[in-house]
């Protein structure tokens, strides 16, 4: 029996990311990913068990090594915490970092046909927005401790969405996005001062 060939499993998925984020799943090709990854269409499918099964992989390894990378400072009890997360995605976003110029590769599985067709993308989905929301919650209740809980709740889902909208137009309209994304600090500083 032929031995069975290794290969660093967190080195594939991270090729494989490159190649989904940037063409999305249905427009990545098989080709694309044996170029990128190094491995053969059987290789892949063999530890994988499909394109799908290396997507997953791929949307499971940026959920833990980015995202919550991103969001693990936030609710730590640093009032400037928020600010920190929104100035290094415009700095990424400005400087044309290519991941970061892609936007958000959750949100982009979640707006593509994918989502639709699929309960485990939009949960994956979900989940992560709710996560987010929830890091951006407690990081509004360390910057703004002079706030009742409601409004805490309705200003963090402000900035939720300004986050989840900078990261979507980061990919069409680099200028929209770091301007909704800069958006972001004068509203905490600004919330409930009338």
């Amino acid at each position: 029996m032929g031995r069975m060939p290794s290969f660093d499993r967190s080195v594939v998925v991270d090729a494989a990311r490159d190649v989904f984020w940037q063409r999305g799943y249905a427009e990545a090709g098989i080709a694309e990913l044996e170029e990128a990854t190094g491995l053969t269409r059987s290789s892949i499918y063999n530890a994988f068990g499909s394109k799908r099964g290396l997507f997953d992989a791929v949307l499971a390894a940026y959920l833990d090594d980015v995202v919550r990378t991103r969001l693990r400072p936030l609710g730590g009890g640093d009032p400037g915490a928020l600010e920190a997360y929104v100035d290094e995605m415009r700095t990424a976003i400005a400087e044309d970092a290519p991941r970061a110029r892609l936007g958000c590769l959750l949100l982009n599985a979640g707006a593509s046909p994918l989502a639709s067709d699929d309960a485990e993308v939009r949960a994956l989905v979900s989940g992560y927005t709710a996560e987010m929301r929830s890091a951006i919650r407690a990081a509004v209740t360390d910057r703004r401790p002079d706030l009742a809980p409601d409004a805490v709740d309705a200003l963090a889902a402000v900035c939720a969405s300004l986050v989840v909208a900078g990261l979507t137009l980061a990919r069409a309209d680099r200028d929209a996005s770091l301007a909704t994304l800069a958006s972001i600090p004068s509203t905490l500083t600004s919330w409930g001062s009338r």
